[in-house]
């Protein structure tokens, strides 16, 4: 009964605060974090920067409360919406960020897009209640290394947090299961694809846009450049994607490398 009266008064006390300073406060009497070798990144006297960029007050609430609930992560900064995650991305020196993909004035994939442009060597981490692979490949796609669904059972943010920042990937587990059958899917169907490539050739514009993400631009840099909208480059790379039947752009770079596309 005394436990569970002391988180009540704790999660009362978050509830009508959304500042992380505030909250600081509180994590001497959170939950500690388990005994962590030495030799990995996020030790409580540096702990890994994290910023989180989500604009439902609720879940913010949520996750900061885990987040600052382990002396291993320091979370430098909360937002809302894509603006205030542009700000907080040139601001702040930081190791991951936790990005929503719906925001009120535009996508997580915009902050993902935008970090490893200004902050290549950072991780970042979706935090989404859509689960579906499409959404999934096209955050791993822009350079993110994890996908955590809203409300899942497996939600662990401090361990996504440090499971990226030390090299590895977190997958909220049914996604991961179905992102692996659609991997061998893909598999089984592309020696078909292959044998039959001149079925469905890469228009003129489709290898232009291609030519450019070999050379290693953004969607929105190729844009500005064909004098198109990202939007319409992303649109020509998914369709790319699905002619040469690959999932990513390094695997459509090397593909079209290899059966001689760019000629």
């Amino acid at each position: 009964m005394k436990i569970q009266n002391e988180f009540e008064a704790v999660s009362e006390f978050l509830t009508k605060s959304d500042s992380a300073s505030t909250c600081r406060l509180l994590a001497p009497h959170l939950a500690q974090p388990s005994r962590w070798p030495e030799f990995l990144m996020g030790q409580a006297e540096q702990p890994v920067r994290v910023l989180l960029i989500d604009d439902d007050p609720h879940m913010s609430r949520v996750i900061a409360h885990e987040l600052l609930g382990d002396l291993r992560i320091n979370l430098l900064g909360q937002g809302r919406s894509v603006r205030e995650g542009r700000r907080l991305i040139s601001e702040h020196e930081f190791d991951v960020m936790l990005v929503d993909l719906n925001l009120g004035d535009g996508t997580g994939f915009e902050l993902i897009e935008r970090m490893k442009i200004g902050r290549p060597l950072a991780e970042a981490v979706v935090i989404s209640a859509m689960e579906d692979e499409q959404h999934a490949l096209h955050a791993f796609e822009l350079g993110a290394t994890g996908y955590l669904v809203k409300n899942s059972w497996f939600g662990n943010f401090p361990q996504a947090v440090l499971q990226v920042v030390n090299g590895g990937a977190s997958i909220t587990p049914n996604l991961a299961r179905r992102l692996l059958s659609k991997f061998e899917h893909s598999q089984a169907s592309g020696q078909t694809l292959r044998e039959n490539k001149g079925k469905d050739k890469l228009s003129e514009r489709e290898k232009e846009v291609l030519k450019w993400v070999a050379s290693g631009y953004t969607s929105t840099a190729i844009g500005a450049r064909l004098c198109i909208s990202g939007q319409t480059v992303n649109t020509h790379i998914k369709n790319i994607y699905r002619k040469l039947n690959v999932r990513n752009r390094a695997q459509a770079v090397s593909f079209a490398t290899n059966q001689g596309l760019f000629k």
